[in-house]
């Protein structure tokens, strides 16, 4: 039974006052309709605004490196992360322009019910092969407006500072594969969860959100020995005094492990990076071979130590734990609205689906939860604080200062961004704030 059908069999009880009833619900979705308007006009006003504060922030200190990487970092190095953080974030506005009329476009622009209506003429509207593709479609739409902002940053930003390495050959197969790849999953997790929506009555979301959960669960289970060896290569390293280091260091700290790799990041980036991946005594260690190139062995070693306390201070199932929670609230709120007619109404559908009700739902949530990421980006900065105090408890503090000045060098992370920005959105502390703490470790 779709919604459509809900509302209908409704429509044709008699209702009492019914002037007085449409009024209210006219009331109701077009105070929607303001709403959201005043929402995504505030967040894209901040969003810009914060933008222009970074990039004001970082040209006024671009003249001089600040004193405590004075010695460490030269003067043209710190001059480039400027001009590259100024010139993500001119990437960035355009971004969140095109952003804010693309979500305009879909919802009081008509987009989705234009894409409904399309689709309503090959599957009956409603039906789950309905709701998938008109999910699809829109995942589409938005791909296809977000591609040349893609190709613009990897080959004309990263590019011109010296970071892309990447053909536009492999960057085609890597896009093949992800679409593969996302086909593959996403369309039958997106069945699923419609197929719950249409069948399990009032608390369909809680079924929806188990669902979502467990695929997470599983997916980060597969993704290091399944979906990573597709776009990159992981030769294990077995010998020599990287390993041995690595393994002595991993036995202090009582860490299980699979095995040590290295990644062949540098062909398409020379951005360097470390991560764990999977599970329990699957767990793989990943080093890019860009960040074996450029730090010492006990560098490396530090910045391990730094990644092992994530994962023994619990950071990496807390940080699950707190999404799962955050998506049960969503799920929640999604089951109160998703047969309302003013929620459709007012954001530019007339014919209500579950499908409908779905996307509409992605697409506003950010909206309103956008002034929320202050509280998210400091709880992750106080992680990182939490695994550099675990690190220079099995690792030279000043080996780890050093591997972070190398990398916010090598990677042009500028030494001076906007506060207020990076209240917003940096999950790692600022380069001096993060230094300074290590100095007096």
């Amino acid at each position: 039974m779709s919604i459509q059908m809900r509302f209908d069999a409704e429509a044709e009880e008699p209702l009492e006052d019914g002037p007085v009833m449409a009024y209210s619900l006219m009331a109701m979705f077009n105070a929607l309709t303001w709403i959201f308007l005043a929402a995504l006009a505030a967040v894209t006003a901040t969003r810009l605004w914060l933008s222009w504060r970074q990039m004001r922030h970082v040209r006024a200190h671009r003249g001089a490196v600040p004193e405590t990487f004075a010695e460490a970092i030269p003067l043209s190095a710190h001059q480039k992360a400027a001009d590259y953080t100024v010139a993500k974030a001119r990437l960035g506005i355009l971004s969140v322009l095109m952003g804010a009329l693309l979500v305009l476009a879909l919802t009081l622009g008509g987009g989705i019910q234009l894409v409904s209506d399309a689709w309503g003429a090959v599957f009956t509207t409603g039906s789950l092969a309905h709701g998938t593709a008109l999910l699809i479609s829109v995942f589409a739409i938005q791909f296809v407006v977000g591609l040349p902002l893609a190709l613009y940053r990897t080959f004309v930003v990263e590019q011109d500072f010296g970071f892309n390495r990447m053909s536009f050959g492999l960057f085609l197969s890597d896009l093949a594969k992800q679409i593969a790849i996302s086909l593959a999953l996403g369309v039958p997790l997106l069945m699923a969860i419609l197929w719950l929506m249409e069948k399990m009555g009032a608390l369909w979301w809680v079924y929806a959100w188990v669902l979502l959960v467990a695929f997470l669960v599983v997916f980060m289970m597969i993704y290091p020995a399944f979906i990573l060896p597709l776009f990159n290569k992981f030769p294990p390293v077995t010998e020599g005094e990287l390993s041995s280091r690595v393994a002595a260091l991993l036995a202090k700290c009582g860490f299980k492990y699979r095995g040590l790799f290295v990644m062949d990041g540098s062909k398409r980036s020379s951005h360097g990076n470390a991560f764990f991946a999977g599970f329990g005594a699957g767990k793989r260690i990943v080093l890019f071979d860009t960040l074996i190139q450029r730090l010492s062995i006990a560098e490396v070693e530090a910045v391990l130590a730094h990644e092992l306390g994530h994962y023994k201070l619990h950071h990496i199932a807390k940080g699950i734990a707190l999404s799962a929670a955050v998506s049960l609230a969503g799920f929640c709120i999604l089951g109160q609205v998703f047969d309302q007619p003013w929620f459709f109404s007012g954001l530019g559908v007339s014919t209500p689906t579950m499908a409908a009700a779905l996307i509409l739902f992605l697409l506003v949530i950010p909206e309103f939860t956008f002034f929320l990421d202050p509280l998210m980006s400091r709880y992750s900065r106080k992680r990182e604080f939490e695994a550099d105090s675990y690190a220079v408890r099995f690792a030279d503090s000043s080996d780890l200062e050093q591997a972070l000045v190398k990398l916010y060098k090598d990677n042009a992370a500028t030494l001076t961004p906007d506060p207020v920005h990076s209240a917003f959105y940096d999950s790692h502390p600022p380069a001096a704030v993060r230094i300074a703490r290590l100095k007096t470790a």
